[in-house]
């Protein structure tokens, strides 16, 4: 059986922890998708997305905080001067991620509507946009049984001793997504 190379290192040090701490929760994401969407001002995001006024504040300046969006000031005729929100190019970098639980979500929970409630078109030619997955040499992967993920530079090998560590005979059991358990 082959080695689950994963289950000896440290799973803690995790990007997608990280991400999740960050935007991993329902007002961070329904606030990228309104920004994402031309909606900049505060009131239309909270109308728009039904935050109670205090978490939208809070979810706001945790994104800003954190780079994702950047303020910039506007003032309306007789008015105080308030702010807009604005997406910086880490925040545009998160796009990706929710056009995936957007396609997710069209495919396995489909509404009562019947079909998709928003469609994403190319700017320019007005063609569906795809999200397709690629490997750095050009070719297209269509499931995730066709990665094998492998420790990067900022993985730590855990200590036999951590209580997180799988016992070594445990090792090479076969993965869940393996081809070799695909037809079980």
């Amino acid at each position: 059986m082959p080695e689950i190379e994963a289950l000896r290192y440290d799973p803690d040090p995790c990007s997608i922890a990280r991400t999740l701490d960050l935007v991993g929760e329902k007002w961070s994401l329904l606030v990228l998708r309104e920004v994402f969407s031309g909606v900049r001002r505060f009131d239309d995001i909270r109308r728009r997305t039904g935050a109670p006024r205090q978490v939208l504040s809070a979810r706001l300046g945790t994104l800003v905080s954190a780079g994702l969006l950047r303020r910039d000031p506007y003032r309306e005729p007789g008015q105080r001067t308030r702010y807009e929100y604005r997406l910086t190019g880490a925040g545009m970098d998160l796009y990706p991620v929710l056009v995936s639980l957007l396609r997710w979500g069209d495919r396995y929970l489909v509404p009562p509507t019947g079909g998709p409630s928003l469609e994403l078109t190319h700017r320019d030619c007005g063609e569906p946009v795809d999200l397709v997955l690629r490997c750095r040499a050009g070719h297209e992967l269509t499931s995730a049984r066709e990665v094998l993920p492998r420790p990067g530079p900022g993985a730590r090998l855990l200590d036999p001793d951590d209580p997180r560590a799988v016992p070594a005979a445990r090792l090479t059991a076969t993965p869940a997504g393996s081809a070799a358990s695909a037809g079980r």
